[in-house]
């Protein structure tokens, strides 16, 4: 078992003897799309501690999502559950980039782009490419995509 995983279990049991129903509950269904994903596919295989991220990033950002569809619809009391489940899960997340460290980072990117001959906005996929693997994890795509769109624009 990844040492990612068996913290989320651990810490499952922990929230579980305290009674903790929101921190139970929130590792009980992150836990759950953990194993869905290990049975995905055409074999069942365990996942590695970068799998197991990538599934905590994702039911992070459905929580952060499904927040602002609450707020919208005028139900604080869910988007406020929402965001709880989400700060439990942005505990087992990396930090995040800054705004200032990401535009560093796709500012160094639009430079090589322009080196290998791509310009202007179609230089978007270029640029792209050099990016994400730096920020995998560490920031949200669509917060990458709008930094590289204001960088190529301006």
């Amino acid at each position: 078992m990844t040492t990612l995983k068996a913290r989320l279990k651990d810490d499952l049991t922990t929230a579980m003897k305290a009674r903790d129903e929101l921190r139970s509950s929130t590792l009980r269904l992150t836990l759950t799309a953990v194993a869905k994903e290990e049975v995905a596919g055409t074999s069942a295989r365990e996942l590695s501690d970068d799998e197991v991220l990538k599934v905590i990033a994702k039911e992070a950002k459905k929580r952060r999502e499904a927040a602002e569809a609450f707020d919208k619809g005028g139900r604080a009391e869910s988007a406020a559950r929402e965001l709880a489940e989400g700060e439990i899960l942005d505990a087992y997340l990396p930090k995040q980039l800054s705004d200032d460290e990401l535009a560093g980072i796709v500012a160094e990117a639009v430079e090589q782009a322009r080196a290998a001959g791509a310009e202007g906005p179609r230089a978007m996929g270029a640029v792209m490419k050099i990016v994400n693997p730096k920020v995998a994890g560490l920031a949200d795509g669509g917060r990458v995509a709008a930094a590289v769109k204001q960088r190529l624009a301006g």
